[in-house]
C-alpha cells in the first residue's frame, strides 16, 4: 500500500505542476510557475496589506535575496512594481501591475477549474474524506520540514 500511495503522490504532484505550466504557457508565455506563485502571493498580500518583502518571503518560504531577484525579474517583465508606503516612506511595498493582476486571475481560474473537476466526481462524504486526508498530508509536510524552510 505504501508504494501505491507514494506513486500516487509523486504522479499527482508532477501532473499538477505540468498542467499548471502548460496552462500558464497558453496565456503568459514569459512566466514560469515559480514566478506566477510570487505574483499570486503579492496579490494576496495587497488585499491584506501584507505586501512587504519580509512577509512575502516568509509566505513563499524563500530568502529575502531570492525574493528580491524574483521581484526584479517580474518588474522587468511588467508584472510587479515596488512602491514606497504612503504613510511610512521607509517601507517598500511590492504591488502588482495590471498585467500582474491579469496573470493572477488567469492562474486563479486554472486552480478553480482543477478543484471543480475533482469535486464534480465526489459526493459529500467522499469530499469530506478527501479534505481530511489532504489535511493530514499537509500537516505532515509542515511538521516534518518546517525547520528546514
Amino acid at each position: 500500500m505504501h508504494s501505491v500511495i507514494n506513486k500516487f503522490l509523486v504522479e499527482a504532484f508532477n501532473e499538477i505542476l505540468k498542467s499548471e505550466e502548460i496552462s500558464l504557457n497558453k496565456g503568459f508565455r514569459n512566466l514560469s510557475v515559480k514566478e506566477m506563485h510570487v505574483i499570486e502571493v503579492v496579490c494576496e498580500g495587497e488585499k491584506t496589506g501584507e505586501n512587504m518583502a519580509n512577509i512575502l518571503a516568509k509566505k513563499l518560504k524563500v530568502t529575502a535575496g531570492t525574493l528580491t531577484t524574483a521581484v526584479s525579474q517580474l518588474e522587468k517583465k511588467g508584472y510587479l512594481k515596488r512602491e514606497r508606503d504612503i504613510n511610512d516612506k521607509r517601507i517598500v511595498r511590492i504591488t502588482s501591475t495590471e498585467s500582474g493582476k491579469e496573470a493572477q486571475e488567469y492562474h486563479r481560474r486554472f486552480h478553480e477549474k482543477m478543484v471543480n473537476a475533482i469535486l464534480e466526481n465526489l459526493n459529500e462524504e467522499e469530499t469530506a474524506v478527501l479534505v481530511k486526508a489532504l489535511g493530514h498530508v499537509t500537516d505532515f509536510f509542515r511538521a516534518e520540514y518546517k525547520k528546514e524552510l
